[in-house]
């Protein structure tokens, strides 16, 4: 029995993996999911080969983990629990350290005080990569970061405590850094599935609509949550131990060319009107990756457009 312990498991990117597991059928996968929040009681119904099962748990409390992941006894853990805000993280950067790095030490030392065998996946974000010139772009692992946030700074925290345990305590840990990915179910608080809900909601009334958006100018690499979800899977089986992997298209775009698709796929005329409060003390201008390294080791590249992604999140919000 192959054994994957899930933090997070309530989460938009968990569901995603535990459907891609599914899909594998194999009847030898056994899932613990781990959240701080009751999970749906729908979540298992279209689980047809794996075992599943979840509790509630804060991940601060080290010693209630600590009994469940060792009677658990997982050959792999995806760390996936996370506060996953960069705009938030300007309003609470004590949250920021607490729900992402805190919370992966306390993993990362109960694995290596229990001597528990097991490979953690450290899943990391470019927003670490800070603001970059375009000759830099597209963005390798080996680029030197420069974090702009109360949240990137977290997350780069994360990764050097990853390397720390990896490198020194020799604990199996393969890193990302995942670039901002989309898909259905994930939450309207972030920024395509907010202007996919808007768009939608307005074209109710009219067919020309007004968006409430922070900088469109900014350039993102946006990929698919399912894409992603493979290469953690990969990741899991190929990766080697303390190294670092960026998971992306390898695709930079505007939100205000996200906009504009958007309109183009609902048939409608979107104009946008800066809202102050969408407005960041500081934004990385643009942040596009090369996946090469993750290529290279796993054979992993994207497979799902943007526009697919996008019509699906607008039939999943529909």
């Amino acid at each position: 029995m192959e054994k994957y312990l899930i933090t997070g498991i309530s989460g938009f990117v968990a569901s995603h993996f535990v459907e891609y597991l599914d899909s594998l059928n194999d009847k030898n996968i056994e899932v613990l999911g781990i959240s701080a929040h009751k999970l749906s009681s729908n979540f298992t119904n279209n689980l047809k080969n794996i075992r599943f099962n979840s509790i509630e748990l804060n991940l601060m409390e080290i010693d209630k983990l600590k009994i469940a992941i060792s009677s658990f006894s997982p050959d792999y853990i995806i760390h996936l629990a996370a506060f996953s805000s960069v705009a938030s993280s300007w309003l609470d950067p004590s949250d920021a350290f607490v729900n992402n790095t805190n919370i992966f030490l306390n993993i990362a030392e109960i694995v290596r005080s229990q001597n528990i065998k097991c490979r953690i996946l450290s899943v990391g974000s470019s927003e670490i990569y800070g603001n970059v010139s375009a000759d830099e772009v597209p963005l390798k692992e080996t680029i030197k970061t420069n974090p702009k946030s109360p949240y990137a700074i977290a997350r780069l925290s994360q990764e050097m405590l990853s390397k720390c345990y990896a490198d020194y305590y020799k604990t199996d840990i393969v890193i990302t850094r995942s670039f901002n990915h989309i898909g259905p179910r994930q939450k309207d608080s972030f920024v395509i599935s907010s202007f996919i809900k808007q768009s939608l909601e307005a074209q109710k009334l009219s067919n020309k609509i007004k968006l409430k958006t922070g900088d469109i100018s900014i350039i993102r690499d946006f990929v698919d949550v399912r894409d992603v979800v493979r290469a953690y899977y990969l990741l899991l089986k190929k990766g080697i131990s303390g190294e670092i992997y960026n998971i992306c298209s390898g695709n930079g775009n505007s939100l205000a060319n996200i906009i504009k698709q958007i309109a183009k796929i609902l048939k409608i005329e979107i104009e946008t009107e800066i809202d102050p409060l969408r407005i960041r003390p500081s934004d990385n201008k643009i942040i596009v990756g090369d996946y090469s390294k993750l290529k290279s080791q796993t054979d992993w590249t994207p497979k799902i457009e943007l526009e697919k992604s996008l019509k699906d999140i607008i039939d999943y919000m529909s």
